[in-house]
């Protein structure tokens, strides 16, 4: 599976701020657990858990992120995502729970964001370079860009419920469905109810740029935390924030791209214009219930724009904070909700 648009952008704060605490709490250290997924980096810090158990939890870790990738993954042909993109009938395709969700998910923000949040937009993303094919020598022209627009639309997409299960049906065969917009929040909350099937109640759990958290931290300290500044520099914080329990995600323009004739080409493609957006917005983080949510909020406000998106976090009540580029330097935005969240902020 592709580099998810978030990745990097948001690192943990726990570790620093509760790492002086000396009471005498289950655990004075926190644990933490990392590897690769989806092309990514997942990474999991627990507290109260011994040494002793933490081998068996990053094998249990790495199957279930094995069989998310081979779920979503755009990359692997013989992924369950990856066959449905192949299947050229129109009849329904049976597809598992976990799937279904995510699209219905996906769906739903797509319908709120006026079609910003696309997840039918896979042949613009391979048609500019960001998915299996390799990056084009030149721009693609408007008719190559046209003619992959014509293979996308969510509503040519449809989640059905039969009576054997789950199932997806498109009305046009050459449909190709990109799941990475959503894939690591998606994945980041299987973690989280893997901990807790394995009665681990404090955790903060990642995967790329989409984290959850449970509980606390060593020491009996919230997890927190820092949005990254929009910078090539790692982890100078913008923002720190406390979870309480909620999932977090950020997508931004800064880390995924490419330049491709004199021109700086994003990752993040506006199923509208069918090309890489190019406004002021540099990052917009969601924090939401779960992290799969937050995952398809962060991509559909940046295709947006800045003024769009601030009008639709106060319209759906969400919990966003903006970076926005104002020549050289940055300046923020953050919706009413987000700043019940907000520990400290820079400028």
């Amino acid at each position: 599976m592709k580099a998810f648009s978030g990745a990097g952008l948001l690192f943990a704060a726990a570790l620093t701020l509760a790492g002086c605490d000396n009471s005498p709490a289950v655990s004075a250290q926190n644990s933490v657990l990392s590897g690769k997924t989806m092309g990514t980096v997942w990474r999991v810090t627990v507290a109260g858990v011994p040494a002793t158990r933490l081998p068996q939890l990053q094998e249990a870790i790495s199957r279930q992120l094995s069989q998310d990738d081979q779920e979503l993954s755009t990359w692997k042909p013989d992924s369950a995502l990856s066959r449905f993109n192949q299947y050229r009938g129109t009849a329904p395709w049976p597809v598992s729970e976990g799937m279904a969700d995510i699209v219905t998910m996906a769906l739903r923000i797509g319908q709120k964001t006026d079609g910003a949040m696309d997840i039918t937009v896979g042949p613009l993303v391979n048609l500019w370079g960001f998915g299996p094919v390799a990056a084009p020598e030149h721009t693609p022209d408007p008719q190559a860009i046209e003619s992959a627009k014509a293979l996308t639309g969510l509503q040519h997409l449809k989640v059905i419920q039969t009576s054997q299960g789950q199932a997806l049906q498109k009305d046009l065969p050459g449909l190709y469905v990109d799941l990475s917009t959503m894939g690591e929040g998606y994945a980041t909350d299987h973690l989280a109810r893997l901990m807790e099937s394995e009665g681990v109640t404090n955790y903060l759990v990642s995967v790329g740029g989409a984290l959850l958290s449970r509980g606390q931290s060593a020491g009996g300290r919230p997890w927190r935390v820092a949005i990254q500044q929009p910078t090539d520099q790692e982890d100078v914080a913008q923002a720190v924030v406390d979870l309480q329990g909620h999932g977090i995600s950020t997508s931004g323009d800064y880390r995924n791209y490419y330049e491709l004739d004199g021109k700086r080409i994003s990752h993040i493609i506006d199923p509208v214009t069918g090309r890489p957006i190019e406004h002021k917005l540099a990052s917009a983080t969601v924090i939401a219930t779960t992290a799969m949510e937050a995952d398809g909020w962060d991509t559909g406000l940046m295709v947006l724009g800045t003024e769009k998106a601030k009008a639709l976090a106060i319209k759906q009540h969400l919990a966003v904070f903006l970076i926005i580029r104002e020549g050289n330097k940055f300046v923020t935005w953050s919706s009413p909700l987000f700043k019940s969240f907000l520990v400290s902020q820079d400028h």
